[in-house]
């Protein structure tokens, strides 16, 4: 299964969209925050993915929640903004309340740093920032040989 992970589009439809055109194998797409209103759009304009979106502190007024929790292909992810976790300053909060739930997988963004690590049986994520030139986005790979994470350029 192919996961498609972006964050902090803050407005940019053009990037998102050819992101999603380039995957179209990825049946889900998470959408880390900064940009709920694009996510939104997208997921009206691509009704066969699934997307799961949460929050930003840009994204105001937002009803989305702070976090999420999914099981997919029977990996159990946990994804946020960052933003309520300090991720500026250190992963340490961010990655606890992943192992409170058990997680394989921390998604999260709010840096705009691509980040893909392994750590004590805990895969972590940021996509960094889809906006503009030189805008990044990662994928999420399940499968049954195991986890891949990945950063793309745009």
């Amino acid at each position: 299964m192919r996961i498609l992970v972006v964050s902090d589009t803050h407005r940019d439809r053009g990037a998102l969209l050819r992101a999603v055109l380039r995957h179209p194998e990825a049946g889900v797409v998470i959408h880390l925050g900064d940009g709920a209103e694009e996510a939104a759009e997208m997921g009206r304009r691509f009704p066969k993915k699934r997307f799961l979106q949460v929050r930003g502190n840009c994204d105001w007024g937002s009803t989305l929640p702070d976090e999420g929790l999914a099981t997919l292909a029977g990996r159990r992810i946990f994804y946020t903004h960052g933003h309520i976790y300090r991720v500026k300053y250190s992963l340490e909060e961010a990655k606890s309340a992943a192992r409170q739930h058990k997680a394989d997988v921390l998604l999260f963004g709010h840096t705009h740093v691509p980040l893909t690590a392994y750590e004590n049986g805990l895969y972590l994520m940021n996509p960094g920032s889809l906006q503009g030139h030189g805008g990044t986005y990662g994928t999420l790979d399940i499968t049954p040989a195991g986890i891949v994470t990945n950063i793309v350029k745009i």
